[in-house]
């Protein structure tokens, strides 16, 4: 197979969400497997729509993942190719002008449902005379150019869902240039394709029907056998079956960074869901790329689980080194000789790294213990070892208190845990105790808020 070369291509109409990150994904981590390229291509030729603000959004949204473009390409900026692809089409007589209205065509499509025929396009513009076109131009009618389809069935073998066909007999010639002469996605997006010698086209299923379309316009453009790879991944859809909205701004990767999500952990959902592997956290995208085979994703529907996905947040950083988390501590304040100890007493205790504040001050800031049993405690400071500790001195320090008092389990511990942390739950103490020192734990376990 030659060297991979893949698009994502969002239009920057807004924010995109974990749906759209599930392609984006998919594209990259193929192109990363196969040691290819990946191209992020803005499809902004909807003007009145279209914002800098939602591109930049996009890049930043896509860094977040991890996913570093070899190049980023605007449609806006290209208008001279699909000019010249137009042009070309129509010299082959495979664009022709059509004059009806939206409403015309609506009538017309009605009419034939109800004669039990199919309603696609009866190619009455092709039956138009010169006479003819010339009447409705003058009266102010502007033609929208349609792509005459060859009524023929297109083949190709879906990376994804395997063989698969269309019988182009079945469609009406899509309109490719509206009235006022901007251009549907159809044609800049052929025509980009073959500009940016993509070799694979990874994308959802509900693009599956554009397919054959696709097939036609490269070969008339390009040549016989132009036309690149198709995948079609099934879509991510949410717990209660539907659909995901880019608009909306539901599930945003935007928002799911401000929530505290793991990028890793988004990244592994939305790529694992709805294939024949389990969701489960990766240490990196690496690693994700490797496990990436477009032959596993299922037909069925994906359903996406925003609880499921927090869970896998927690247990992605519940596994991560401190090489990993080392740079995002340091710009918490959290470093120096105790931050790698620390990170590892207290990462399996989080639900989001931002929770490692709180745990940061319990080590090194001050709280204000809390005080459950005075008798349980003065004996606890009365056994507390000399210094040098490490995690084997809290086991050895309660074996010591077991022998003053009459006390074991969370009646021993639990007292002990409210006085040095302040909180009812959180890391192993053998754990935290070096940590706090023995000076600070004798003031806490006295009371003293320090």
């Amino acid at each position: 197979m030659p060297l991979p070369i893949v698009r994502f291509a969002p239009s920057p109409t807004g924010r995109i969400h974990i749906g759209n990150a599930r392609t984006a994904l998919m594209n990259f981590l193929f192109a990363r497997k196969n040691h290819g390229r990946f191209i992020l291509r803005f499809d902004d030729t909807d003007v009145a729509r279209s914002s800098e603000e939602y591109a930049a959004g996009i890049e930043s949204d896509l860094a977040w993942l991890g996913i570093v473009p070899n190049a980023i390409v605007r449609q806006s900026r290209r208008f001279g190719l699909y000019d010249a692809a137009a042009e070309k089409l129509r010299a082959f007589g495979r664009l022709y002008p059509a004059y009806e209205t939206a409403e015309e065509l609506e009538r017309r499509r009605r009419r034939q449902q109800a004669r039990g025929l199919p309603p696609i396009y009866d190619r009455a513009a092709l039956r138009l005379t010169a006479a003819e076109r010339t009447r409705l131009e003058a009266e102010g009618r502007r033609p929208h150019w349609r792509l005459k389809l060859d009524p023929t069935i297109v083949r190709w073998d879906d990376l994804v869902r395997g063989e698969s066909h269309i019988d182009c007999a079945s469609l009406s010639d899509p309109v490719l240039v509206r009235e006022d002469g901007t251009y549907l996605y159809t044609l800049p997006s052929v025509v980009d394709d073959i500009d940016l010698a993509v070799t694979h086209i990874i994308r959802g299923e509900d693009h599956v029907t554009n397919t054959a379309v696709q097939i036609q316009l490269f070969e008339a453009l390009a040549g016989h056998g132009s036309a690149p790879l198709f995948g079609h991944h099934n879509l991510l859809i949410s717990a209660s079956g539907e659909g995901l909205s880019k608009r909306s701004g539901a599930l945003s990767i935007a928002a799911l960074r401000e929530e505290g999500i793991e990028p890793l952990a988004v990244a592994a959902c939305a790529v694992l869901t709805g294939t024949s592997d389990s969701v489960h956290p990766v240490r990196s995208l690496e690693e994700l790329a490797a496990e990436l085979d477009l032959q596993r994703i299922s037909r069925t529907q994906a359903h996406f689980d925003p609880a499921e996905l927090k869970s896998l947040s927690a247990r992605t950083l519940h596994q991560m080194p401190f090489e990993d988390v080392r740079q995002r501590l340091a710009a918490a304040g959290i470093a120096g000789e105790k931050a790698e100890d620390f990170w590892l007493a207290v990462r399996g205790n989080l639900a989001a790294l931002g929770e490692v504040a709180e745990w940061w001050q319990v080590i090194a800031g001050k709280i204000v213990p809390r005080i459950e049993d005075v008798d349980l405690l003065a004996a606890a400071r009365e056994t507390l070892p000399e210094e040098p500790w490490d995690e084997a001195t809290f086991a050895r320090w309660t074996v010591l208190l077991k022998g003053r008092v009459d006390r074991k389990g969370k009646a021993l511990f639990h007292p002990l845990r409210l006085a040095l942390t302040g909180r009812e739950q959180g890391p192993e103490l053998a754990a935290l105790l070096p940590l706090i020192g023995r000076a600070k734990a004798e003031a806490r376990l006295s009371g003293h808020a320090v």
